[in-house]
């Protein structure tokens, strides 16, 4: 069965973690190809400024503040959205933070942590809560979750977030075959390192930088092709499938070398 490709006369995109970064450039990706784009972080003012960028591109963008952390919050929004403008036919599930969690010799922040998974895993389950009950009541839609590369396997320094998006990965896979047979599209955005705000501190190369506009296309044709894995840059990414197989002798070994780089 051929899983659904929503398009704009379809209904409204909603975007979470719309306010900078990926977010923000893939909703005005999506108001170029037609999409009224319902925009969703904490700050308002951030999102009106993002949808006055809109104003003479072929859809739209609207600011609708929110906190992914609080699910009553959420499901007033999608009840709110599905009411004004019509029912969501995509959403791209993308807010997320990369708060550090580990000093060198010192084990890992607990606090740093506990916020780490508060959005990137609880915040993204409170935003899929309400809006896939809509899309299953409909039997058609389409949901992007944002994980990342660094979700393949552990790596230094990323313990926290990257445990927060492999279990997105994980939880997309379990979920896919369950909202295919309630004809909703299911998909994972996994990103290498794009130029966005949450990358600007990083004080280490990272291999194949993307411009945050490349990076938006590819998850705008991804999301318009369909498949399950949408990610890049595709160099980076075959290089971490292949750490994925390697033995744990042989894998740590590599990654001590990598932990002397930053």
């Amino acid at each position: 069965m051929a899983l659904p490709r929503m398009t704009p006369q379809d209904g409204v995109a909603w975007i979470t973690g719309a306010s900078s970064g990926i977010g923000a450039a893939v909703a005005l990706e999506l108001a170029q190809r037609g999409w009224t784009v319902t925009a969703t972080a904490r700050r308002l003012d951030l999102l009106e400024g993002l949808a006055r960028k809109s104003e003479h591109l072929p859809g739209r963008i609207v600011a609708h503040a929110g906190d992914v952390t609080d699910a009553a919050a959420m499901a007033g929004l999608v009840e709110t959205i599905e009411a004004v403008h019509g029912p969501i036919a995509l959403a791209f599930l993308n807010a997320g933070v990369a708060t550090g969690t580990r000093e060198r010799g010192r084990g890992f922040d607990l606090a740093a942590a506990e916020a780490t998974f508060a959005v990137n895993v609880l915040g993204v389950l409170r935003s899929l809560a309400p809006v896939l009950p809509a899309m299953t009541r409909r039997g058609r839609g389409q949901i992007a979750v944002t994980a990342s590369l660094v979700g393949y396997r552990g790596l230094p320094g990323a313990a926290a977030y990257g445990a927060s998006k492999a279990a997105m990965i994980h939880f997309c896979e379990s979920l896919r075959g369950d909202c295919a047979a309630d004809g909703i599209t299911l998909q994972v955005v996994n990103p290498g390192f794009v130029v966005t705000p949450m990358t600007e501190g990083n004080g280490f190369s990272m291999p194949f930088l993307m411009p945050v506009e490349a990076a938006a296309r590819r998850v705008a044709d991804g999301l318009a092709g369909g498949g399950f894995e949408i990610t890049f840059p595709r160099r980076l990414t075959w290089l971490l499938k292949l750490a994925r197989i390697l033995p744990y002798p042989l894998y740590f070994a590599l990654m001590r070398q990598v932990a002397r780089r930053i």
